[in-house]
């Protein structure tokens, strides 16, 4: 066996070669933005590249001062994570309450379709300004927002999951004397699961936009702040830190709903290959 066969990308060392990636990254990260490390190709001065980009060092030991020596990032991290959880809990059950609901009532979907069309394509971050103006500049006006960002991708996917449930099974369903509320449990709702997590990864991420976007307008507490704080002042390194801390937020808590996924899905092929690798 060659030594490429053995450390080629492949289930038991994925996980390394994906730090391994992340480690290459910050490598030439450093190398690049470091002053006297590599000519300057693009910049007149070697000391402009870290100016707009940030020096991978610097932006760790913001970090960690933030987690380990002040720990004053805790109170901002800990509202902005309530936004995104809040956003992401109503704005999920608000889109599977309202896409079930339209996906067994046609005569009200083909009622409301170009009312939902119009809210869809609406760019929904310059409500941000008006949530202000109605709930005032605490939690809630990032909680609305995100709602509104988390809202269509979950309602779409429910929406489609129970439009393409199979007749045959509803035939055979009825056939068996299950009723609306047993076709529900049994048929729509485990044919709409697949839909709604494959929904929910997208979410996470769109939950902290509204919830960051919201900070950005107007608050006092919240990474989101830091980061505007810091762009008033050209802190570069501060602001690349709280962008690497909301992204590892954030891909914790898609973590959280893979793990999820795995367990309700276990019935799903596909799931239960994912979980053996």
């Amino acid at each position: 066996m060659t030594i490429w066969n053995r450390i080629k990308p492949q289930a038991a060392n994925l996980r390394l070669w994906q730090v391994g990636v992340l480690v290459a990254v910050f490598m030439l990260w450093h190398v690049l933005t470091t002053p006297g490390l590599v000519p300057p190709f693009v910049f007149d001065d070697d000391t402009q590249a870290a100016f707009f980009f940030g020096e991978p060092l610097k932006i760790a030991s913001r970090v960690v001062n933030w987690f380990f020596v002040t720990r004053d990032i805790y109170g901002h991290l800990a509202i902005t994570l309530l936004e995104t959880v809040l956003a992401f809990g109503l704005g999920t059950a608000l889109g599977l309450g309202f896409g079930l609901w339209l996906a067994l009532s046609p005569v009200a979907a083909a009622i409301l379709d170009p009312y939902i069309k119009a809210l869809n394509s609406m760019p929904r971050v310059i409500l941000a300004p008006i949530f202000a103006v109605w709930f005032g500049l605490g939690v809630a006006s990032k909680v609305a927002l995100g709602i509104t960002l988390v809202f269509f991708i979950v309602f779409f996917n429910v929406y489609q999951g129970v439009r393409e449930v199979s007749p045959v099974i509803l035939a055979n369903a009825r056939m068996l004397g299950a009723d609306g509320r047993q076709l529900l449990r049994h048929v729509y709702l485990p044919s709409a699961t697949s839909w709604v997590f494959s929904s929910l990864h997208t979410s996470v991420g769109l939950a902290f936009v509204g919830a960051v976007v919201g900070e950005y307008l107007g608050s006092a507490k919240g990474v989101g702040y830091l980061i505007l704080q810091a762009e008033g002042t050209f802190d570069i390194n501060t602001v690349m830190a709280g962008i690497l801390v909301l992204t590892a937020f954030a891909l914790l808590l898609d973590a959280a709903v893979g793990r999820i996924e795995k367990r309700l899905m276990k019935w799903q092929p596909r799931a239960a290959e994912t979980e053996r690798l």
